[in-house]
């Protein structure tokens, strides 16, 4: 499968990079407004494919979509010193609203994947611009919170991450909501789970694993400036998925929320998806203090979507 990236910086180059290790594209067209940056990255992801899956790896413009089944838009500009988040937003929308008329002009049947942040609020804005069924457009969205979430209960619990089924929704910011009430170990309710083994997740527990997820982003930005491992991994993860019609259980962002009380924004929930895009979207069960947390997360989405002027 071809897949266009949209943006050669950290996250951009390395979601490129694990697409090429997992074997998730045959061919990868890296786009940056900086050339000298894409070639640059082209050219040492390209080196380490004798150690792995084949795979082409070029750097063009624009017209090179043409045949890409999936573009990853990993585009954006950083915030500057006293910026604002809004003035920030307001700066990414226009390299948006140059971008997307680009790539639906030469790869119009591409599904588009958003991980530039604040990612709910440009998935939106994306799928306004490109005017696509919404389950054409999704965002990154809490797919990462959610490795970490599985991370770092199966590491309290002393399991493999791959036994935890528990999500994170919401927004990919820091009114994102753990489901606890929901998550299971080996097909067994979590609590039951950490009984039954004699580590019970007490509420001093359950408190440093949500700080713990909510904070791993400061922390790592901290100690090397930017987090692009985890993400990078979760786009080749999310594009294999999409490639294989897999109809695998994502938490990716997008506008169809299907539950009762929550605005037309996009935002995270557990969602069905394959070579179509978003097939459908899960309603988790929630207890009435995640509920209203979720509820609270998506009024706050919309409210910055507002000011932004585009609801």
């Amino acid at each position: 499968m071809k897949v266009g990236v949209i943006g050669a910086g950290f996250v951009g180059s390395t979601g490129a990079y694990a697409m090429v290790l997992q074997g998730a594209a045959s061919e990868i067209v890296l786009i940056d407004i900086n050339r000298k940056l894409a070639q640059a990255q082209a050219e040492d992801i390209l080196h380490a494919t004798p150690f792995g899956p084949s795979a082409r790896i070029d750097v063009g413009d624009y017209p090179d979509l043409v045949g890409t089944q999936v573009v990853v838009l990993a585009c954006g500009v950083a915030q500057k010193p006293g910026e604002t988040r809004i003035q920030l937003l307001d700066r990414n929308v226009k390299v948006f609203q140059n971008v997307i008329p680009q790539v639906l002009k030469y790869a119009p049947e591409a599904l588009l994947v958003v991980v530039s942040n604040p990612v709910d609020v440009l998935t939106h804005i994306v799928t306004r611009l490109a005017n696509r069924p919404p389950g054409r457009v999704m965002g990154s969205g809490t797919i990462l919170d959610t490795a970490r979430f599985r991370a770092l209960v199966g590491d309290t619990l002393g399991v493999t991450s791959h036994s935890v089924q528990a999500y994170v929704v919401g927004e990919h910011g820091d009114s994102e909501v753990l489901c606890w009430s929901s998550a299971q170990v080996g097909g067994l309710p979590i609590e039951d789970f950490a009984a039954q083994i004699q580590k019970p997740l007490t509420t001093d527990v359950k408190a440093k694993i949500d700080g713990d997820v909510r904070q791993a982003a400061a922390r790592i930005i901290e100690g090397k400036q930017a987090s692009y491992y985890g993400i990078g991994a979760g786009i080749a993860r999310l594009v294999r998925a999409l490639r294989d019609d897999e109809r695998a259980v994502f938490t990716v962002s997008n506008g169809d929320v299907q539950l009762s009380g929550l605005p037309p924004v996009c935002l995270s929930l557990p969602r069905v998806v394959g070579s179509q895009g978003i097939i459908s979207t899960l309603k988790p069960t929630l207890s009435f203090s995640e509920n209203q947390a979720l509820l609270k997360s998506a009024h706050f989405l919309e409210s910055v979507i507002l000011e932004l002027g585009f609801k």
